[in-house]
């Protein structure tokens, strides 16, 4: 290297140090938190987080789907029940999404290839959903009594009983909650 490249190559670097030193060299207010943490530690709001999968009990679930045992599974954005009695294995689905719409739901099942129809629950609009090619599955949706929308699906695995109409009664005792 000559001694123009030479000197260029240091003034290169002296000016790469100096911005690397006021770009890491700031100070930040505060005490260092985890990515995704709470900044008030005020939980409150959250105190009834999942208690929609209470909705309805266990045992008018149960004796709703015609069934001995039931068992909670999974909840999250969805709440899931496997049961079982006279009527075989049948597995019940509940959903609540606060920004929800019919609409939305009724134009998803359209897309889906389901079969859907209006109709009413206690005066307010609904849609029920049929899969194709599942006579044992059934999803009724119904405007909910605060927000969006809640729907519950029942898919008895043998066929055995009307899953629209175990389907509708969930619904019915989901509003009644709400008188």
């Amino acid at each position: 290297m000559n001694g123009g490249t030479w000197r260029a190559v240091r003034v290169l670097a002296a000016a790469t140090a100096v911005g690397l030193i006021a770009g890491c060299g700031s100070t930040i207010e505060g005490s260092p938190r985890a990515e995704g943490a709470s900044s008030s530690g005020d939980t409150e709001q959250f105190t009834a987080l999942l208690e929609e999968c209470n909705a309805v009990a266990d045992e008018q679930i149960a004796q709703t789907v015609g069934a001995d045992a039931i068992e909670r599974g999974f909840f999250g954005a969805i709440c899931r029940w496997d049961a079982v009695g006279a009527n075989g294995p049948v597995k019940v689905t509940f959903n609540w999404f606060e920004t929800g719409s019919l609409d939305t739901e009724k134009s998803t099942g359209e897309k889906l290839g389901y079969t859907v129809e209006s109709f009413t629950i206690q005066g307010r609009k609904a849609v029920v959903m049929r899969p194709p090619g599942d006579p044992g599955a059934c999803g009724v949706t119904v405007g909910s009594p605060s927000a969006g929308v809640v729907g519950w699906w029942v898919q008895f695995q043998t066929g055995a009983a009307d899953p629209c109409e175990a389907a509708s009664t969930l619904a019915d005792l989901t509003l009644n909650l709400s008188s």
